[in-house]
Formats: C-alpha cells, structure tokens, sequence
C-alpha cells in the first residue's frame, strides 16, 4: 500500500512539474520567430523548410548546420516544419514540450537515485521554472538545449539501470542514448565525468569499496572508455564545423578568455540567485573586467571548492554538485572561445542542475541536524518540514513569476532587442538584431542608422556588415554594399547568404565571371544550395558573352536547383532557360507553360510575363541571352 502511495505521489509531481512549466511557458504560443539564428536554423533554411525525407535526414547527418554537426536537432526542425510549415507558435510549443520532458525526467533521475522524493521535486521544480531557462526554452534555434537534455538525462537514468545490472545490453543504451545527445548538442562531451562523479554519490560505488583504493577509480574509468571515445569524436566533428567560428575570434588573447572564464563560472552563479536582466547576448569583457571582480569571482569559487572538498565525507553532494556544475560549463566557459559573447544563459540549462542539487541537499541536511537535539524534536521535524515546504513554494512562485516576465521579452524580435539595449544601450548585437526588423518593416534609413552604429562599436560583427550591405543596395549603393559583403566574407567564409548576394549585385553590374565565382563560394560550403545553383546556371544559360555561357553546366545546376529547392517559377524558368541553351526547345517550351501555370497559382504575374516571353523566344528556336540574374 505505502509503494502504491509513493507511486501515485510520484505521479502527482510529474503531473505538477508539467503543469508549471507550460503555466510558465505555453504564452511562447503567440510568439514569433526571432531574427537571431531562428533563419539560419528554420525559416531561411531550404533543406529545414522542406521537411522530412530521406534526402533531408542525409543533409542533416552529412552537413554542418549553423556552424554544428548536431543532426538530430536539425530533424526536429525539419519535423516541425514537416508538420506545422512556418506557424513559430506550434515550434515553440515543441520546445515547451520537450522542457518539461527534461523536468519531469530529472525528477525520476533523482529519486531513483537517492530515494529522496521531495527534495528531487523541489530540485526539479526549480529547474523548471528558473529565469536561466527562458532563453532555452522561449528562443526556437535552442530546440538543442532541450533534445540533449533530453538524452543526458536518459543516458544518467540508464546508466543507474545499469549499475545495478551490469548487461552489455544496458551498457549499450546508455552508449546510444549519450551519443544521441552529442548529435543533439555537443556541449554533452563531459558526461562520462559526470557518471564519475554519480559513482561517487549517491551512487556509492567508490565508497563501498574504497579499501582497494585507486584501483578502484582507474575500473571505473575504464569502464567508460567507449564513452570517452564518443565524447572525443564529438569534439573533433565540432571542432571541424566550428572551423570558421573559431577563426573569427581567435584575435582574443589567452589571458582574456581565461578571465572571463572564471567572471562566467562566478557570474552564473550569482545569476542564478539574482536573475535579473537577463538577455540573449552578453558582450565579451575582453580586458575590461575591473580587478575587484576577478578577485571576488577567485574568491568565492576557491572557497566553495574548499568547502565542497573538506565536506565530500559528511555532504558528498556539494563536491558531486560543485564539479557537476564545473565540468558541464568546460566546453562552453570560453577557454575555446567560439562567437563574441562573454557567457549565455542557454549555457547553464543542464550544468546549474549539479548547484540546485548541491544546495537542496545541503538545507535538507542543515534542517535535520538542528531539529535532530531538541527534545521536542517530532514537533520540531514537522514544523521544519512545514517551513521549508512554504519556502520552497514561495521560491518556485517566485522563480516563475521572473519566468513569466522574461519569457515575454522573447515574444517577437523588436521586443527582445530593445529589452536587450535597456540593459545594455552599447549592444552591438542587439543593435544589428534592431537593425534587422526595422529593415524588412521597411524603415531602410533607420536600418542603416542602426548597422553602423553597431559597426562603430565592433567591426567584427559579421551580421552587422551582411545587414549594411543589404540596406544598402535597398537604396541602390550598390559598389559599397559589395564592400561590406566583402568583409563579411573575410570575417566569415562560409556565410553563404552573403555570397550569393554578393553575386547578385556584382552580376547587376555586369561582372558575370566574378559574380560566379561568389556562387561557387557558395556551393564550396554548400553543394546542394538551391540559390547559388540556380544563379549560376542562369548566367551559364543566358550571359551575352558568348565565353561565359556553358549548356552543359546550366542544365546539370538547374536540376540540382530544382532537386535540392524544390520546383518554383524561378527555378522552372531557369531549367526552361537552359533547356534552350542545349537546344531542346520543346522541353523548354513545356516547362516554361508548367512554370508560368505554377506563376499564375501563387498570383505572381511579373513572373507570368517573364514566362510569355520566354516562350515567344523558345517558338522562335533562340535562346535567352541576357544579364538579367534569375534570383
């Protein structure tokens, strides 16, 4: 009967942790896409945008994505856009859902693991709704937090399985689930540490045979070497996708990636008993951290350590909770510094987990042992069980109320970037990000104003110079705005958008041979790019110079275009166009009729003309000779 109660209890607090966090998180229903990494993860993403298939899921596992090999994570999108197209509040509700797998997972992970269920649920409550989670759970490109948390948990969960039933069957899943969270997000390569540590406590397996001494550990270690290999493999694939990234801020020196990285483990700290102005981009100090701050931050972690290390007999969970919290954060602390942020929010989704443990453990443990010598100590336990039980309420509602207010910050890009320069006016990002909204509304001058005050801030922001160019070809200053994609290509190689913008403008000005040589950047990144195929095979079919056209070429690229791009007016009158460089007019002719009835469905009726013309020229038996690009 008292494991019948437990287990319907146990339900109960599943059922209320996913209740708090859609109460907390289901208004991400009414948001929007936001134009900080959500194009280049969904909506501008061809091969994302086209949901699931075979082809896709090879892309996916066969590409990099936004700078990442994380496959899985890119599946989820394109089964977001498989079954809800470009509706964001159906994606956001997807991260909710996954956000409360991850709570309600970690609440059955501790209980398992140290039989203490209503410290588990506080823990997980805390985790749940904290303020440090909106950025994972309100912002859609950080679908990766929630699938690797996901597999993190599970790979913990069944590795305490298989502890206590040593299977090679069960030490398979935990391989499979752990390497299905790297494919979700790398930042999961410290996972066999954190077994290590589990082993520790509450596991118990140093402790019950701590009289054979290392030996012990070094098992231990060994038995998880197929784990390491994961994580080691998983390193090299980021390194290589990251390749770029890291080339764009390796002008940091070692000295200010260390500095900063021991401010962001002190900073998350206090952010999480102090999350207040949180946002989504944290400039990097570089060498402006005041030394005051540095000498606190070393402070204050040295004496946690200390105190984690003298107390790892009494209170095993601080060190456990303190080195869980330390090694999660190595990958993303700096040290290997990719982008410009300082630290992020999103960091913490899974390292603060090790901290709210360490902390509930040790006020339970601190309650028990001044309650334990009173004489009245049954009414004292109740009271304190009363009194802590109101104080963690009251902290959760709180939590979630902060929760509440953040999450609304993310509801569209206007309103998360000026919230974001509230806070800091002096922004680059955010005044790029600005720059972006109030350029596709079409307040172009406004854009402009923005993008070049973020430039005089940093002139490294590649987004920042790519938004600039666009501005301003938007009012015809065509040669400088292939000055600033040019730098952005210096900054950024593989920033595909621009070079094929890059190509556009240089073919409006007649530099066809240069124009394809920014296409092919292009496919050097990305051979199935349907824009820059379908760019260059319509130059190849159509450019007056006579030494620049290439049938052969121009038909192979527009079916690839249309292969990789899906069939579209300007595609079909690319393949129409370079079906009549080859000679095959009549195919021409029938693909030009399906493309200009494909034109006259979606009401575009430029484009209707463009096909009827086309067509007299094809009846005719000439080709299209032009410089007209087809993007």
């Amino acid at each position: 009967m008292k494991t019948q109660q437990s287990s319907r209890t146990q339900i109960g607090i599943v059922l209320f942790l996913v209740a708090i966090t859609w109460a907390v998180f289901g208004q991400t229903v009414r948001h929007q896409f936001i134009n900080y990494d959500d194009p280049l993860y969904v909506y501008d993403n061809a091969h994302v945008r086209a949901g699931i298939s075979w082809h896709g899921i090879g892309w996916a596992f066969t590409h990099i994505h936004s700078q990442n090999w994380h496959p899985l994570t890119t599946i989820s999108h394109m089964l977001d856009c498989q079954l809800f197209g470009l509706n964001p509040g159906a994606h956001h509700l997807v991260n909710v859902f996954w956000h409360s797998v991850v709570a309600g997972l970690l609440f059955i992970l501790l209980t398992r693991m140290t039989r203490a269920m209503w410290p588990s649920a506080i823990a997980a409550a805390i985790f749940a709704v904290h303020p440090l989670r909106v950025e994972s759970v309100a912002w859609i490109s950080e679908r990766k937090d929630l699938l690797s948390g996901t597999f993190f948990i599970l790979t913990l969960l069944s590795y305490f399985y298989w502890t206590r039933k040593p299977t090679p069957g069960r030490y398979l899943l935990v391989a499979i689930l752990f390497a299905c969270g790297l494919m979700s997000k790398p930042m999961l390569v410290s996972t066999p540490l954190v077994l290590l540590l589990l082993d520790y406590w509450p596991l118990g397996r140093i402790e019950r045979t701590e009289n054979r001494g290392h030996r012990i550990v070094w098992n231990l270690i060994i038995e998880k070497i197929p784990l390491f290999a994961l994580s080691i493999g998983s390193v090299v694939m980021t390194l290589w996708a990251q390749n770029f990234a890291l080339g764009s801020t390796q002008f940091l020196p070692l000295s200010w990636r260390i500095t900063n990285a021991l401010f962001s483990y002190f900073e998350y700290i206090r952010q999480m008993f102090w999350p207040v102005d949180l946002i989504p981009f944290y400039v990097h100090p570089e060498n402006r951290l005041e030394i005051w701050r540095l000498l606190l931050a070393a402070v204050v972690l040295i004496a946690i350590t200390t105190v984690a290390f003298v107390r790892r007999r009494q209170n095993p969970y601080l060190i456990v909770g303190w080195f869980w919290y330390l090694v999660m954060l190595i990958p993303v602390i700096g040290i290997v510094q990719v982008g410009l942020q300082g630290h992020a929010d999103r960091y913490t989704y899974l390292p603060e987990i090790g901290l709210i443990v360490a902390l509930i453990w040790l006020v339970r443990d601190l309650t028990k042992s001044r309650l334990s010598g009173r004489s009245d100590s049954a009414t004292a336990e109740r009271a304190g069980k009363i009194i802590l039980s109101s104080v963690a309420v009251l902290v959760v509602a709180v939590l979630a109320i902060l929760s509440v207010k953040q999450t609304a910050y993310w509801r569209d890009t206007e309103t998360l970037w000026r919230h974001t320069l509230a806070v800091t006016p002096e922004s680059d990002v955010a005044l790029t990000g600005l720059g972006g909204i109030l350029f596709v509304r079409g307040d172009v001058d406004d854009a402009i104003e923005d993008y070049e005050h973020a430039l005089r801030l940093r002139d490294g922001n590649v987004a920042a110079h790519f938004g600039l160019a666009r501005a301003l070809a938007a009012k015809q200053k065509t040669d400088t705005a292939i000055t600033h994609l040019r730098k952005t290509l210096d900054i950024q190689p593989d920033y595909m958008a621009a070079s094929n913008d890059l190509g556009v403008l240089l073919a409006s000005k007649g530099e066809i041979a240069e124009a394809i040589a920014a296409w092919r950047q292009t496919l050097s990144f990305d051979p199935d790019n349907a824009d820059a195929a379908n760019n260059i095979a319509w130059v190849r079919a159509t450019a007056t110079d006579a030494n620049l056209r290439d049938g052969k070429e121009s038909l192979e690229l527009a079916r690839r275009a249309i292969r990789n791009g899906g069939e579209n007016a300007v595609i079909l009158r690319t393949l129409a166009a370079a079906e009549a460089e080859n000679g095959d007019f009549g195919q021409a002719i029938a693909t030009c009729q399906r493309g200009e009835h494909l034109a006259q469905q979606h009401g575009d009726s430029g484009m209707v003309e463009s096909f009827r013309q086309c067509l007299e020229s094809f009846r005719r038996g000439e080709p299209l000779h032009s410089t007209q690009v087809a993007h």
